[in-house]
């Protein structure tokens, strides 16, 4: 199993800082990537950069961003202009978002989400890989200037249209809070798709998982946060229904605000779609997702209560 970090601002409380903070602190213990996330606060190239700067040695990989927001071509120019800052290999991730952020922040129509991801992603292939002196686009007729970005392209997927997306375009399928069952389930769609897209392998498969070891209530409560805006949606609403939470989920159905969602949560919520516990609870469950088929674990650590995730990250870095 390999470990990545996710720094990301919280849309909470938290410090703005707080992402830099995480990078810092993985960059320390060695690992190997980081990814810069993207939501209402940071732009995930700025971050990137940031965090490329303010490390030494670990590759960045930026997004997902929004297929709905940003064009091809702007964001192949912003991961090589990451790489040409920091020095660093720099990687893509896509996703669709949510008609919350698309709609409700950026301001434009989020419509016909998975073929945008489709044609942004096969645009993608393309792009990231242009070399100096090459148009910047097929048929422009202004050069390209800075080297390839040279890290991954990933595609964070979950209905069926967008698994095919990652299997036929992608270095790296995303997952996002997902219990080791669904893990298996959509290996083995993606396994699939890729055997019809014709690849030889299917692309790895890494999952952002909210982690906590040793958690303290601050810690916990920050894990069902997180959690809280995933029970309206598809997929997961049904899963956590049938873990016996159907009250938060209804609750959820009403609008409540997060608060109430979280004190509606129990912690045996955090351990279904997380690693949240004691090192050796913590092992068992890295394991069941090893067994389930992911290739990948995208840490997302608690920062409430443990400044940086140091506690957590440190604990993983001892132990695996």
């Amino acid at each position: 199993m390999d470990f990545s970090v996710v720094a990301v601002a919280r849309e909470d409380d938290s410090e703005v800082e707080e992402p830099l903070r995480v990078a810092v602190v993985a960059d320390r213990l060695g690992y190997c990537e980081v990814w810069a996330g993207e939501g209402p606060t940071w732009d995930s190239f700025v971050l990137a950069a940031a965090i490329g700067r303010a490390t030494e040695r670990v590759a960045l990989t930026a997004g997902p961003v929004a297929v709905s927001v940003r064009e091809p071509f702007g964001i192949a120019r912003g991961a090589a202009s990451v790489a040409a800052v920091t020095g660093r290999p720099v990687g893509v991730a896509l996703g669709t978002s949510s008609k919350r952020v698309v709609e409700g922040v950026h301001g434009v129509p989020r419509v016909r989400p998975a073929a945008a991801m489709e044609a942004s992603a096969a645009a993608l292939r393309v792009l990231l890989h242009g070399k100096p002196g090459e148009p910047v686009v097929p048929g422009s007729a202004f050069p390209r200037r800075l080297p390839p970005p040279g890290g991954p392209l990933t595609v964070a997927a979950f209905g069926d249209r967008a698994i095919a997306t990652a299997a036929a375009h992608s270095d790296r399928m995303l997952l996002d809070l997902v219990s080791p069952e669904q893990v298996r389930m959509l290996r083995a769609k993606l396994e699939a798709a890729a055997e019809r897209a014709g690849r030889t392998a299917p692309p790895t498969l890494a999952a952002w998982l909210p982690a906590a070891v040793d958690p303290d209530p601050q810690s916990l409560a920050q894990v069902l946060r997180s959690i809280a805006g995933y029970l309206t949606v598809p997929g997961y609403s049904d899963m956590f229904e049938a873990a016996g939470f159907r009250e938060a989920v209804e609750l959820a159905r009403t609008g409540a605000d997060p608060g109430t969602l979280v004190r509606a949560l129990p912690a045996a919520a955090a351990d279904m779609v997380g690693l949240v516990g004691d090192l050796d609870a913590v092992r068992a469950r890295v394991e069941e997702y090893a067994e389930a088929g992911l290739d990948e674990i995208a840490l997302v650590p608690a920062t409430a209560g443990d400044p940086g995730g140091e506690r957590t990250l440190t604990a993983f870095r001892q132990a695996w």
